[in-house]
């Protein structure tokens, strides 16, 4: 781990009209390291996420990447960092193969057409290179593929572009056992592989399986970011739910403990 991180935000503030979804938020993530971000349904969290993939502009706060200040106001700046986003619905189409998906709107060309065989060839030395064996082939048709699979080539698509932060919204998301626990394996990976892998996710169960600190968000502040190690589940619980638990809370660490 560096002792820069990937990301950190500071002071963060977002408002939609006269509601503040966003408080004086905090939040870092470090190279090699699985950050998840968890908190119950409002707190925040995939505003925050919008805010950071350049989709919703901060009010206030400060945005750097790789240690220095930067302006992300489109997913276009923000890919241009090196920021990738797998959202919960995956944003494929099932009526295309897994190249013609991983480079839907970034597609390769050899003069006037498409140069298919490098597309292949990228696509299946991504696939090769996160040790993916469940798909048998890149030109299998999207429909085709099972939940895991299909979470597998979004993630795939995301680091396909030399993306040093990765953000996924709930992976495991109607998943059954052995796919949750490949997609898992694939998420630690990435982060070993020395990626900065942010896990956002409501199953406490896999975010102590995979995450090295968990950050909790509550109603729109963040109540804290700990070491996995240092925290148990119930004092996580407890963070969601009330926003602090015993030494833990935003009085105590600011927002982000170390």
């Amino acid at each position: 781990m560096t002792a820069t991180p990937t990301l950190e935000l500071r002071g963060v503030d977002k408002s939609f009209g006269p509601v503040q979804v966003l408080h004086d938020v905090g939040f870092r993530a470090h190279a090699g390291e699985v950050t998840a971000l968890v908190g119950d349904n409002g707190a925040g969290k995939s505003t925050l996420v919008k805010c950071i993939g350049g989709i919703h502009p901060f009010d206030s706060g400060d945005y750097l990447f790789e240690g220095r200040p930067v302006q992300v106001h489109s997913p276009r700046e923000a890919a241009a960092l090196g920021v990738e986003i797998v959202y919960q619905d995956l944003a494929l189409c099932d009526n295309l193969d897994i190249v013609q998906n991983m480079f839907l709107g970034r597609e390769r060309r050899s003069g006037l057409i498409l140069d298919e065989a490098t597309m292949e060839e990228m696509a299946a030395e991504t696939l090769a290179g996160l040790s993916v064996r469940t798909v048998t082939s890149v030109r299998q048709r999207v429909s085709s593929l099972s939940g895991g699979q299909r979470q597998t080539v979004a993630i795939a698509k995301a680091v396909l572009w030399n993306s040093k932060l990765v953000v996924l919204d709930e992976p495991t998301a109607a998943l059954g056992v052995a796919q949750t626990a490949q997609v898992l394996e694939l998420v630690r990976r990435l982060a070993d592989n020395g990626l900065t892998v942010v896990l956002i996710s409501h199953n406490l169960n896999d975010v102590f399986a995979v995450s090295d600190r968990i950050a909790v968000l509550h109603l729109g502040r963040t109540a804290a970011q700990v070491r996995t190690g240092d925290v148990t589940h119930a004092q996580v619980v407890e963070l969601i739910t009330a926003g602090r638990s015993g030494d833990l809370g935003p009085a105590t660490t600011n927002g982000a403990t170390t």
